[in-house]
C-alpha cells in the first residue's frame, strides 16, 4: 500500500465514531438510519462518515430496493493491517541494531 493510498485511511480510522461504524459494519451490513439508531450520532453525520468511508475504500453501499445499505470491506482493511505490520516490523530491526550498537560500546 503507497504512503498516499495509507494516509487517508489511517485519516479516516483516526476517528472514533468511523470506527464505531466499521465495528457495527463487521455485524453485517446496514443502512445510515440504522447506523444512527446505534450510534449517539445523527443521520447526517452518519451519512458524511459514511460518505468518506467509501471515499478511502473501507465501505461500499449496496443499493437493496429503495435502501442503501453499506458493507465493510474487509480487504482494505487487510491491507492496511498488513502495510502497518511491514512497518512495525523495519523499526523493530531498527531498533534492535540501535540496541547492539549501544551495548558495543
Amino acid at each position: 500500500m503507497s504512503t498516499s493510498t495509507l494516509v487517508p485511511v489511517l485519516a479516516a480510522l483516526g476517528d472514533d465514531t468511523r470506527w464505531s461504524i466499521l465495528a457495527a459494519l463487521g455485524e453485517g451490513d446496514a443502512s445510515a438510519s440504522a447506523l444512527a439508531g446505534r450510534l449517539p450520532v445523527s443521520r447526517q453525520a452518519i451519512a458524511k462518515h459514511l460518505q468518506l468511508l467509501e471515499q478511502v475504500g473501507l465501505v461500499e453501499p449496496v443499493r437493496v430496493g429503495r435502501e442503501v445499505r453499506y458493507r465493510a470491506l474487509g480487504a482494505r482493511l487487510g491491507e492496511t493491517a498488513r502495510t502497518l505490520e511491514q512497518v512495525g516490523a523495519q523499526w523493530e530491526r531498527r531498533l534492535a541494531t540501535i540496541k547492539q550498537i549501544a551495548e558495543g560500546l
